[in-house]
């Protein structure tokens, strides 16, 4: 889910994940103290060589607060151990800094969960990812050009069914996403074939396989194939497979809650206004219910490094699957999408494997090298800033020497 447009948002947000075999997830616990700075300096707790080795990293969030964000987090994971920062705070009018364990909206980050648990049930033989969408859901999808005969799972997850994106309606974008319409109904509670017949209103970008746009359409589809194919509901699929393995004892899926658990950032919007003097609103209470399955997740910034460097390192997905997953689609230069990742090639060579996560109140972005032994996120309590600006924030992670 996002407030920008699709492709300017969804390229400049790119990141996240691969994997390899699979072995069983221990409790994450550190290794060393966990190093923590602020604007301020460090913290008593922790000035360790790990923050001068993330010095560039702690600048770039600092750096974040010139967009006008109230507040700003980063979190690494190496072979150094645990490493976090953050600067401004987590709720405008107090003098919190954003903590390690505060959690956030991630937005479309959820993307990787929902992909995640649509290729596990491949692999263990319960759908193919070459399967149509009318095999698991007959007659959903047909009308004004569109037809669930001619679309796949596998395109469903790299955005190549050419399904319109449901956020991108004018209508749905006035009554709740944008200004007075959003203080007004976002409360509202959508189902996923609700938030499906609004795009299939539309007729397709392109025809199934023949293009690429980014459309949550497509990720309220996969969520409903993970019911049927698992016979559980989305939420209990996710935890089962993914949050309740790894202990992610600080990730949830909302469903119809409209709070978060704390503790927790604010959430700020100026709901699609761009002047400088925007008004600023408290947008942190929402129904989860229309991001859903593309975009409903609630978590941390540990939690996030843990999922993917998990993810990568074989954990979840079998290397066979993880491959499909890593077999993209070019977008830019630098820039290309798998099942429900964005690989993104750095200045310095490197590679990282992502998403990023735009909702209201909240920008956030975790990636990780292909091994999965550097992971990272970074997030603001806010959803005004560029996306690109979290790109550099990874850049400096990722190539602290440029």
């Amino acid at each position: 889910m996002r407030m920008k447009s699709a492709i300017a948002a969804t390229a400049a947000l790119a990141l996240l994940s691969v994997a390899a075999p699979a072995a069983a997830a221990a409790p994450y616990r550190p290794a060393t103290p966990l190093a923590r700075t602020s604007a301020a300096g460090p913290s008593a707790a922790g000035a360790s060589t790990a923050a001068s080795d993330h010095e560039a990293t702690r600048q770039a969030v600092r750096d974040l607060l010139r967009t006008g964000t109230p507040g700003a987090l980063a979190y690494a994971r190496d072979a150094d151990g645990p490493w976090f920062t953050s600067s401004g705070t987590a709720e405008r009018g107090t003098l919190r800094a954003p903590a390690v364990g505060d959690r956030f909206r991630v937005g479309s980050i959820t993307k990787i969960f929902t992909a995640t648990a649509v290729v596990q049930l491949a692999a263990q033989g319960r759908l193919r990812l070459d399967d149509t969408v009318e095999k698991w859901l007959p007659g959903l999808v047909t009308g004004n050009g569109n037809d669930g005969r001619r679309i796949t799972v596998r395109q469903l997850l790299n955005h190549t069914s050419g399904l319109f994106d449901y956020t991108e309606d004018a209508d749905l974008a006035r009554t709740h996403l944008y200004g007075e319409g959003f203080l007004r109904n976002r409360f509202d509670r959508f189902t996923p074939q609700q938030v499906i017949k609004i795009a299939l209103a539309h007729p397709p970008y392109h025809s199934p396989g023949q293009g690429w746009h980014y459309s949550n359409t497509n990720y309220a589809l996969a969520g409903l194939i993970i019911e049927k194919a698992s016979g559980r509901s989305y939420a209990d699929q996710i935890r089962r497979t993914i949050i309740n393995p790894l202990r992610l004892t600080s990730t949830t899926v909302p469903g119809t809650a409209t709070g978060l658990p704390s503790p927790h950032l604010h959430g700020y919007s100026k709901l699609g206004e761009t002047a400088p003097s925007a008004r600023i609103y408290d947008v942190t209470e929402m129904s989860p219910t229309l991001p859903g399955a593309g975009g409903q997740i609630i978590s941390t910034a540990p939690d996030l490094a843990r999922f993917i460097a998990h993810l990568m390192n074989g954990t979840l997905v079998p290397q066979s699957y993880l491959k499909q997953m890593r077999t993209t689609v070019p977008l830019i230069p630098h820039l290309s999408y798998g099942l429900g990742l964005f690989e993104r090639k750095l200045p310095c060579g490197r590679t990282i494997w992502g998403h990023g996560g735009q909702i209201q109140g909240y920008l956030s972005y975790t990636a990780a090298t292909a091994d999965g032994s550097h992971a990272a996120t970074v997030a603001l309590n806010s959803d005004w800033a560029d996306p690109s600006q979290l790109d550099g924030v990874l850049d400096k992670e990722f190539c602290p020497g440029g």
